[in-house]
């Protein structure tokens, strides 16, 4: 029996593996031939971020066998499409950590595709009852996932949603392996109760999604913060800045990011309010679940009533949604905070915190995140006007340096300058973000198509933390030789299309600017990530 974890390797005598899926802070995930079956399969290796300290600890050994058989015994209690199926489980006495055989998904992770820019309400609103129908099918059984997040959403070639990695439920589900009180799970999609050690409520599966949804739509997540801890703060009280693209989806939105969980619809009404969007119809006043009340003293006020919506979005949410009001809190920020930090902040499936866990090998924050906006960064005028440049046929491919230096010329004068705080060059348009002039948060989109740059209305406010850089800071002239890397290095062998995404900070990259060149094609896409000279720093296959 081999348990080497590299491709050619043999698991159990039967599991050939072929290449790395995905990875996280608990151990890697690959892709499997079934030799017995003549099959695929996807592979779950479960092992520590230090496989030395678990070796020297038989108590932390034995805990992790026990998570790996639990999780098994979670997704085996679930018969559902939306759930991924399990197969086998090798835990022996000749592997140094244990294995899950799994169905493989075929398509990509739901953080893989928000890398390419966000859902629309009508496709989010699809997702999210793919996902909630997988949840009730979890609940029915008594099972809370509690890490539902885009990277635990696997995409069918057809789009229909998989939802994975049940590890965290399981775990939770044995007592004995959680006597420390540790929190588990993802800052950025835990619930506010959960923090706050309330445990035992569907609702706060549902509070997730509905963060998922609001990232999915809005293209950024509203309370990521520099670090976990203060991410988790800005989970327990901040203002959540009101949905600006969500469009019909925005009421649904607001009633599930309520932090009274008694107000959040149950999952039958909430299936209701995202098959009208489905639909693309208006979403009913949502109504709040007949529940128990919160065991908290819990704030509802954390969505501000929203204002007029940009003329470039979705018809907006119904306006007459009252806004909520603060009550005086029962526990505090600092007192919840403090707890989770003297307990010990363990969190599973995730690497050192940099915002979203980690895409196929770990490396993939989604773009939908938006990258991080210094308040010196230049600022731009809120009224330009469009700026006609020489036009370039309607099949000119703009991922050439002359072209996106024309682009950015033609960009510069209406953005009043050339400091963004992001940029996108597809075949045949480019997008940026910069700063309101005189502003320090507020950022305006703005297009360039036929070789006419415009100001695209208004975007939203910027995260603390967030930053700039300047696109003449870029060395252009490496695009096709990073274009040529992508495509013989990156295993998309017939790739359909390429685009470029420009991100101020880069957490893989000591936070530095980077240049992300994607190649992609119907089955799903890859990227590698080159620092402002255009040298690779950062390969990220399928």
């Amino acid at each position: 029996m081999n348990s080497g974890g590299s491709e050619g390797r043999v698991i159990d005598g039967r599991f050939e593996l072929l290449d790395r899926l995905g990875g996280g802070g608990m151990g890697l995930v690959w892709r499997a031939r079934d030799l017995a079956l003549h099959r695929e399969v996807a592979l779950k290796e479960v092992r520590p971020p230090d496989p030395a300290m678990m070796a020297a600890n038989p108590t932390a050994a034995r805990v992790l066998r026990e998570r790996v058989l639990r999780e098994a015994q979670a997704l085996a209690a679930i018969d559902h499409p939306g759930v991924v199926t399990i197969h086998h489980i090798v835990d022996a006495a000749e592997v140094a950590h244990p294995w899950i055989v799994m169905e493989l998904v075929p398509g990509r992770s739901l953080q893989e595709r928000l890398e390419q820019g966000p859902l629309t309400p009508v496709e989010a609103a699809r997702i999210g009852r793919g996902v909630l129908s997988a949840l009730r099918a979890a609940h029915a059984v008594g099972i809370h996932h509690r890490d539902v997040k885009p990277a635990n959403v696997l995409l069918r070639a057809d789009g229909r949603p998989v939802l994975t990695d049940f590890g965290i439920a399981a775990l939770r589900e044995s007592s004995h392996l959680t006597a420390t009180g540790d929190l588990i799970g993802s800052p950025d999609y835990i619930a506010p109760e959960r923090i706050r050690g309330d445990e035992g409520n569907p609702a706060s599966d549902l509070w997730s999604l509905g963060m998922l949804l609001y990232v999915a739509v809005e293209g950024r997540h509203p309370l990521r913060r520099t670090s976990a801890l203060a991410t988790l703060a800005a989970v327990l009280d901040e203002e959540i800045p009101p949905p600006v693209q969500a469009g019909p989806l925005a009421p649904v939105l607001v009633a599930l990011l309520d932090r009274n969980t008694a107000a959040r619809p149950d999952a039958a009404a909430l299936d209701g309010l995202l098959a009208a969007v489905e639909r693309g119809e208006a979403a009913p006043e949502p109504e709040p679940a007949d529940a128990v009340p919160p065991r908290y003293d819990i704030p509802t006020t954390h969505l501000r009533s929203p204002g007029p919506p940009p003329p470039y979005t979705p018809p907006p949410a119904p306006a007459n949604t009252p806004p909520r009001v603060r009550p005086s809190r029962g526990i505090s920020v600092a007192a919840a905070v403090a707890g989770v930090a003297a307990t010990g902040l363990l969190v599973w499936n995730l690497a050192p915190f940099s915002g979203e866990s980690e895409g196929k090998d770990g490396a993939g924050a989604p773009a939908a995140d938006r990258p991080t906006t210094s308040a010196s960064a230049p600022v731009r005028s809120s009224t330009p006007t469009p700026t006609p440049t020489p036009t370039p046929t309607a099949s000119e491919d703009l991922l050439s340096p002359a072209a996106i230096r024309k682009a950015i010329a033609a960009l510069d004068p209406v953005m009043g300058g050339t400091e963004v705080t992001g940029f996108s060059v597809h075949e045949q348009f480019a997008s940026a973000e910069a700063l309101v002039k005189g502003e320090k948060k507020l950022f305006d989109r703005y297009a360039y198509r036929d070789g006419v740059a415009t100001r695209e209305g208004p975007g939203q406010e910027l995260a603390p933390g967030e930053g700039s850089v300047d696109l003449a800071s870029f060395d252009w002239d490496k695009v096709p030789a990073l274009i040529r890397t992508a495509d013989t290095e990156l295993g998309i062998d017939k790739p359909t299309s390429h685009y470029l995404i420009v991100r101020p900070v880069w957490p893989f990259a000591d936070d530095q600017p980077v240049l992300l060149v994607y190649v992609s094609d119907s089955y799903g896409s890859a990227y590698l990530a080159a620092d402002r000279k255009g040298k690779v720093v950062k390969m990220t296959p399928r």
